[in-house]
């Protein structure tokens, strides 16, 4: 779910010499190497090819627009060549991803491993009634399990159990924690991770979140006040002060923007 819709790069008012490049970190949440890199013209290429075959067509406004915006951008100010491609994403690749959860589906979008993009899909159900289409709205339950599926090898932290002890008070609208239910059980997770040193040792989210609805007492739609409760326990229990691309906040925060748009 979700990193939400990346930045539209703006439009330089002129050119010269001293234009700066548009790079990832400008127009992506990313980190690291990648985020230094200017976005290249095959860069560009590559993310509309992959959301191509994966979507069938490129997204308005999506990805690899904005991408190919900054791209063109960068070439049109001299910083890249029309057949120049970043290494590290030439080196490690672009990707396009689709999960399937609940009626809806999950696009994820990488460059060279980092989430660049990621929204949700309704897929509609049709009705008895030729024509009519009926689609319910996305439960904290569905959300979490979304998280199992975009974000299921990442080791559990004291910041994914804190989003999911928040995600079940939601859910069930009482501050106390079940005992065994999803809470407790990230919580002993990430607990026994932190006295572990090697990830692959490390109890993964999905071992926690796969059928989250069935382990939650009670359950509801994700609203928008759902959503940044969970946002704002993920963001207080991270030293980095920030929520993992695919992880619980962002599933959250993707389950209520789609609900927001089914109700309007």
């Amino acid at each position: 779910m979700s990193q939400g819709q990346p930045r539209r790069p703006q439009q330089p008012a002129g050119q010269g010499e001293n234009q700066e490049p548009i790079k990832y970190g400008d127009v992506f949440n990313v980190s690291g190497e990648l985020a230094n890199k200017p976005i290249a013209p095959q860069d560009a290429a590559m993310m509309q090819t992959a959301e191509t075959q994966v979507l069938g067509q490129t997204q308005k406004g999506g990805t690899a627009a904005v991408m190919q915006a900054a791209a063109t951008r960068n070439e049109q100010v001299g910083v890249v060549g029309h057949n120049d491609i970043t290494d590290i994403a030439g080196e490690q690749g672009v990707s396009v991803a689709e999960t399937d959860v609940a009626g809806r589906r999950i696009i994820t979008e990488a460059v060279a491993g980092q989430v660049v993009g990621q929204y949700v899909q309704a897929t509609p159900v049709m009705t008895s009634q030729v024509g009519a289409v009926q689609q319910n709205a996305i439960t904290i339950g569905e959300a979490l399990e979304a998280t199992a599926k975009t974000a299921g090898d990442k080791p559990v932290d004291q910041s994914d159990a804190a989003a999911v002890q928040a995600a079940e008070v939601r859910a069930t609208g009482s501050n106390v924690i079940v005992p065994g239910g999803l809470a407790a059980t990230a919580q002993s997770a990430a607990a026994h991770n932190a006295t572990l040193d090697r990830d692959e040792e490390k109890i993964k989210l999905n071992q926690v979140l796969t059928g989250a609805t069935a382990k939650l007492p009670a359950d509801k739609a994700v609203t928008r006040q759902d959503a940044e409760g969970v946002v704002s326990a993920e963001l207080r229990n991270n030293p980095n002060v920030a929520t993992h691309p695919g992880g619980v906040a962002a599933s959250m925060a993707a389950a209520a923007r789609l609900n927001e748009n089914v109700n309007t």
